[in-house]
């Protein structure tokens, strides 16, 4: 008797225990998801469309562009990722296909073209987004001068500077993220205060050195008000078939590729009508370039260090 209550027992965690699932194979023929845009699939769709882009560009910067033009028409929308679940002072989520705002969209994009899978590009992407790839609102880059570009100088290095000349302009960039924490994510962290200059293209020069742009470089738009100076939007360089550069970025209402006279202008009439309703805004005042650097190494991310007592309320 106590042997079969032994083998009734053992049959029982037997069909309790996890089955191997048979790896699937692609299918063959055309390539369904390749219809649609990014948003419009599932992540299952991203996985086999990225592994697809690898093979069929191996040209890092083409990839880039293809991959970001693929998301063409995705609307735009703000305040879109933290860290939940793995952080609770939000419940925003760590990735979004549906929805992009210029930061969002251009991570998106050089993390695919970066990735041969879904949980690459997951890990990729938080590679990007946070210092050391360590997740968390603390590390995350919140300011693009001093920690998107910074912490990312293995994917792009700013050549602002150079691209400016000697009389090219600059400004004092002063950041308290200790106080930014507190009051924007009710983050307490001791972070001491830091001041960075930071150079820049005037807007009325950009044409004079497009030519020098690739694609995949990014795109800081460079915002004034009140005589502060501030990167206010990013984007990718991408090159129309006429050798023409682009600027391909998520804003209102959705991801669009326009020429860089064409963003201008739009910028200007809404400075224009501004002025004429009587409101402070902000004006574009030029463009910082970061270049994506040739032969790529991805550094491992740091280790996820164990949540404290204090970090967890």
């Amino acid at each position: 008797m106590r042997l079969f209550a032994l083998l009734l027992a053992a049959s029982a965690l037997a069909g309790c225990a996890t089955r191997p699932i048979p790896a699937s194979k692609p299918a063959p023929g055309p390539v369904p998801m390749l219809e649609k845009q990014v948003f419009q699939m599932t992540p299952q769709e991203v996985h086999r469309y990225i592994g697809h882009a690898q093979q069929a560009e191996p040209d890092l910067r083409k990839r880039i562009a293809a991959i970001g033009r693929k998301n063409i028409g995705q609307p735009y929308k703000l305040h879109l990722l933290g860290e939940f679940p793995f952080e609770l002072h939000d419940s925003l989520p760590m990735f979004s296909l549906e929805n992009s705002d210029c930061v969002v969209f251009a991570e998106h994009t050089y993390a695919m073209a970066m990735s041969k899978s879904w949980e690459e590009f997951f890990w990729m992407l938080q590679r990007i987004r946070y210092k050391d790839g360590v997740i968390g609102v603390a590390t995350r880059n919140h300011y693009t001068e001093v920690d998107w570009n910074l912490n990312n100088s293995w994917l792009v290095t700013d050549i602002s500077a150079d691209l400016a000349g000697l009389s090219g302009p600059s400004y004092e960039l002063t950041v308290d993220r200790q106080k930014f924490l507190k009051t924007r994510h009710q983050t307490e962290r001791s972070i001491p205060v830091q001041n960075s200059r930071e150079y820049f293209l005037p807007t009325e020069r950009v044409a004079e050195v497009a030519a020098q742009l690739q694609d995949g470089d990014f795109v800081n738009v460079v915002s004034t008000r009140n005589g502060a100076y501030w990167v206010s939007h990013v984007g990718l360089v991408v090159t129309g078939p006429d050798g023409e550069r682009r600027f391909l970025h998520s804003s209102e209402p959705q991801v669009r590729e326009e020429s860089f006279d064409a963003f201008v202008a739009r910028a200007r009439e809404r400075e224009e009508r501004s002025a004429r309703e009587g409101k402070n805004g902000q004006k574009l005042a030029g463009f910082k370039f970061l270049r994506l650097n040739d032969n790529i190494v991805v550094p491992p991310a740091a280790p996820q260090p164990r949540p404290g007592f204090a970090s967890a309320n």
